[in-house]
């Protein structure tokens, strides 16, 4: 449609601590499935329900606080994402633990299609695109977005094949 814009590349940030990363993180799992403009509308409240992604606070949230939050209009209100944002919290929280913290962990791999596995792989709701977002707004090395469309058209061809 005409009126319809694109989302086009999303700014970067200089992450200054671990909640930094978890808000990123957390943008790419409520937007995987969802219109970006729907989460962008939601986002603020959503920051302040997650208590400014104070990753700790997070990672601590109860069942009541996520049951609560589940019938917040001010948020998405997808209750497996918004067990994974705790979840992931709490992982967050582990890997910044060793030694290197959070940072390392994001810069352990050899290339970048090691770096989104690993990634997939640790955290919930992450997929392909989001992990891509991901490290992009966090200034993290990604192929350009041409290269990385380019690498996942194998990926789609075999979805689509099996889907038949």
């Amino acid at each position: 449609m005409a009126d319809e814009q694109e989302m086009g590349a999303p700014p970067q940030i200089k992450p200054k601590k671990l909640g930094d990363y978890l808000d990123v993180m957390s943008k790419s799992v409520f937007q995987s499935g969802m219109s970006w403009k729907v989460v962008e509308a939601k986002w603020d409240s959503t920051r302040e329900a997650f208590h400014d992604f104070d990753v700790e606070r997070v990672a601590s949230m109860s069942e009541d606080e996520i049951d609560a939050l589940a019938e917040d209009t001010r948020v998405i209100r997808n209750r497996r994402k918004l067990n994974a944002i705790v979840s992931n919290a709490a992982r967050m929280l582990e890997l910044d633990a060793e030694p290197g913290g959070f940072k390392q962990y994001l810069r352990s791999q050899d290339d970048f299609a090691d770096t989104v596995k690993m990634l997939k792989k640790d955290f919930k709701f992450l997929g392909d695109m989001g992990t891509y977002v991901m490290l992009y707004v966090v200034g993290e090395p990604v192929p350009s977005h041409e290269e990385w469309m380019k690498s996942q058209e194998p990926r789609r061809a075999k979805q689509s094949r099996g889907k038949r």
